[in-house]
């Protein structure tokens, strides 16, 4: 079983910048992709930026320029960057990965809030 852990999320000003963090904790696994999906209050959930074992991103349009993803493959890990918040990025971040065990599953986090202030 695979748990993915967020954290960093937060209330940021608009124009501040915030990091997040999502550890895959478990034992007997590798990752393909991972990324991070956000949801507002009335919205579906959308893309921001994903990344794949060696390295390839891909981001939402929304974000380009403003937001890096990275991962650490030894740790299980990857992190979202986000500069030039605006309040628009307000929303729930949830991190996914494509994970390859016996078979391969998606995962999800449970989500981690951020709140950017006009």
């Amino acid at each position: 079983q695979v748990q993915l852990v967020e954290s960093g999320g937060g209330l940021v000003q608009a124009g501040g910048s915030l990091r997040l963090s999502c550890a895959a904790s478990g034992s007997g696994f590798s990752i393909h992709t991972m990324g991070w999906y956000r949801q507002a209050p009335g919205k579906q959930r959308e893309l921001v930026a994903t990344i794949t074992r060696d390295g390839r991103t891909n981001y939402g349009d929304s974000v380009k320029g403003r937001f890096t993803i990275s991962r650490d493959n030894a740790k299980n890990t990857v992190y979202l960057q986000m500069n030039s918040l605006k309040p628009e990025d307000t929303g729930g971040y949830y991190c996914y990965a494509d994970v390859q065990g016996i078979l391969r599953y998606d995962y999800w986090g449970q989500g981690t809030q951020v709140t950017v202030s006009s």
